[in-house]
């Protein structure tokens, strides 16, 4: 299972596009499409569009690897792509110690999707930005196009 074209809009509009390297809300340093910078890479001038689809596409992957290897349940393309997008946002360890991969996994489904809500402070701070994304993640998951049950 990939993300699919309605995950990698939200995930794109969420992230928005920045050709320099800026700080995001926990003071990391990332560029492009939300990409965090790993120590061993350097952008001095910047970066292209077209860079920072490849570097979009790698961290996806990486993001689509984590809920295939976290996820014990069956799950729709729209439950797939707002786990993904969830992932790319926090990372992998924040889904795997949470309690909507708890509740997924026993198949609790809607309460899983309720979770999704809960993620939208950025430190104590609730944040505006994240709750419109998490908003969006819930919709997704529950987009009846994107319905078609497929195993992680």
């Amino acid at each position: 299972m990939q993300l699919s074209a309605a995950g990698l809009e939200l995930l794109k509009s969420s992230e928005g596009f920045r050709n320099r390297v800026y700080l995001d809300v926990a003071g990391i340093p990332t560029i492009g499409y939300g990409h965090r910078i790993l120590d061993s890479e350097s952008f001095p001038n910047g970066i292209e569009e077209a860079q920072g689809a490849e570097l979009l596409a790698r961290d996806v992957r990486e993001a689509e690897q984590a809920v295939k290897r976290l996820v014990r349940v069956p799950l729709t393309q729209g439950q797939f792509d707002a786990l993904v997008d969830f992932v790319f946002n926090l990372g992998p360890r924040r889904l795997a110690a949470s309690t909507l991969l708890r509740d997924l996994n026993i198949g609790r489904y809607p309460a899983a999707a309720d979770q999704l809500l809960r993620w939208d402070h950025a430190g104590v701070k609730e944040s505006a930005g994240l709750r419109a994304r998490r908003e969006a993640e819930f919709h997704l998951w529950h987009n009846p196009s994107l319905r078609d049950v497929v195993t992680a």
